[in-house]
């Protein structure tokens, strides 16, 4: 049995391709080749030929198959409206790759955010829309198998935060007896992200007249420093530098508040695990461990996934695509309920929306 994972990152779109069980497809394209050549991708992952793919499914929605899509879900996946899509090409690719999926009839489905879980209590949902969003559950997913299997323990007793520092956003997410609890996605994260600005406060946003897409896309450690996007491995180098420094501490000071949250949310956790682009570069990952275990006493390790190239979050929603087609995972995806997803994750807003 062959299943594809996709993840469409703010620095690259990663895919995953497992037989059996194993990595046999591992791919990786700068996120520029989604808005210049989405097709290309798609050729990737038809030249697999897998029985079942998760194809790149954004904020989230309740478990669905391609052919079964609406306006509204394509809409809700993004959530951009149209006078905007202009202004970041990377969603139009994404769209038009949607396009060709459906119509080669690739059997695609796509999967939920941390806030379609049932295993999330209602009340955590009230004005909130990105708990995380499809990947980043799909990388939480991947963590309960991580531990579950380096620790030797069912499903059920497993527990940690998991803090993710991508390119674009961060997330933290809560544990316990194996499901997904609580998560703080990236555009409500207590601090800035690398790209993103973390969550936004109701008096700048209304200072700033209207909120654009492509803010949530600015503001974050790289433009505090250098008003402008760098590479990581130069903003690393330059740490010594006052505006770097106070970049990464405000970064790490927004580590801090959310590991604390969903701590508190959990009661007790076996361990705090660290994934995503950053926490991949030596240096940043050691300090953030440093600082976790003397501020709460519990191990921290790096996320330990499946291997290979692609980023955690293709590996996670592998994962997934094999557990619905009755594979290796098959046990797992029942465990977290991903099967009882449902809602739209514009639900629980009670402010007034102009979509």
């Amino acid at each position: 049995m062959r299943v594809v994972g996709v993840d469409p990152g703010t620095k690259s779109f990663d895919i995953i391709g497992l037989e059996n069980g194993r990595i046999r497809l591992d791919l990786s394209f700068p996120s520029e080749v989604v808005a210049e050549d989405p097709g290309r991708i798609v050729e990737a992952i038809e030249g697999f030929e897998a029985d079942l793919i998760i194809g790149p499914s954004g904020y989230g929605l309740p478990l669905k198959r391609i052919t079964d899509l609406t306006e509204r879900d394509r809409f809700e996946m993004t959530l951009v409206r149209k006078d905007e899509l202009k202004e970041i090409p990377v969603l139009i690719g994404l769209q038009e790759m949607v396009n060709e999926m459906a119509e080669k009839g690739m059997n695609v489905w796509f999967i939920p955010g941390v806030i379609h879980l049932p295993t999330v209590p209602e009340w955590r949902k009230y004005n909130r829309v990105d708990m995380g969003t499809a990947d980043k559950m799909a990388i939480t997913v991947l963590g309960i198998h991580d531990q579950a299997g380096r620790l030797g323990v069912d499903y059920d007793d497993v527990s940690f935060v998991l803090l993710e520092v991508g390119f674009g956003y961060n997330y933290a997410g809560a544990v316990g007896g194996g499901k997904i609890i609580d998560g703080i996605g990236g555009t409500i994260f207590p601090g800035p992200a690398y790209v993103n600005s973390g969550a936004l406060d109701g008096e700048v946003a209304y200072l700033m007249g209207s909120v654009k897409k492509w803010h949530l896309f600015w503001g974050g450690a790289s433009v505090i420093a250098a008003n402008g996007i760098l590479p990581p491995e130069e903003f690393i180098q330059r740490l010594d530098e006052g505006p770097f420094a106070a970049a990464w501490e405000a970064m790490k000071d927004g580590f801090v508040k959310a590991v604390a949250s969903e701590l508190a949310v959990l009661g007790n956790a076996e361990e705090i695990i660290l994934s995503g682009r950053l926490m991949r570069i030596d240096a940043l990952r050691n300090d953030v461990k440093d600082l976790f275990e003397e501020r709460f006493g519990l191990s921290t390790v790096r996320q330990r996934g499946l291997g290979g190239m692609a980023k955690e979050a293709a590996q996670g929603s592998a994962i997934i695509a094999d557990g619905l087609a009755g594979g290796e995972f098959k046990d797992l995806v029942e465990h977290v309920e991903i099967k009882g997803s449902s809602g739209s994750i514009l639900d629980y807003v009670r402010l007034p929306l102009e979509l």
